[in-house]
């Protein structure tokens, strides 16, 4: 008699899970993003200041999750750096979030960033900023969820969630 082996929720999450196709970002030399991932016209609106979201992440983090536009206030953005942090081509993605200020004021804001996974703890920065919150990095982040947050002399203009594109 053999016994059963226990299968971990991740590598049942692998079956079928394929590397992801990348294509090119229109007028950003350099910069892709993942197909199907939201955002694109904000990506390829303005390429300066996306040029400039991927450099807060760091080296390598050139490949765009996700970006959303909020009103005049804010644009969130998602980089992915080509890597993995474990098998899952899926979830296992070290992702990157920032949110920028686009208002020209001081602002308390701030961005979490969550894995797809319970156990690992959410990644956030908040607090008052002129240009951008964050960056913030989760190593399983690629079905996550990203929280954008902005408050000004009115009351609060951004309260929005954000969750990547591909994923159930």
């Amino acid at each position: 008699m053999t016994a059963a082996t226990a299968t971990s929720a991740s590598a049942a999450a692998n079956t079928g899970a394929k590397e992801p196709k990348i294509i090119e970002l229109r007028g950003n030399k350099g910069l892709q993003m993942i197909e199907g991932s939201d955002g694109k016209t904000l990506l390829e609106t303005n390429t300066t200041v996306t040029a400039a979201a991927a450099n807060v992440c760091g080296s390598g983090y050139t490949i765009s999750a996700g970006a959303a536009r909020y009103g005049n206030n804010a644009s969130l953005y998602l980089w992915w750096n080509g890597k993995y942090s474990g098998s899952n081509k899926l979830y296992d993605k070290y992702i990157c979030g920032v949110l920028f200020n686009d208002t020209g004021y001081t602002r308390n804001m701030g961005i979490k960033l969550w894995s797809n996974f319970t156990a690992d703890p959410v990644k956030e920065d908040f607090g008052y900023y002129k240009t951008y919150a964050g960056p913030v990095y989760q190593k399983r982040g690629g079905c996550g969820k990203a929280y954008s947050y902005m408050l000004d002399g009115t009351g609060v203009v951004v309260d929005n969630y954000f969750t990547m594109s591909g994923c159930n």
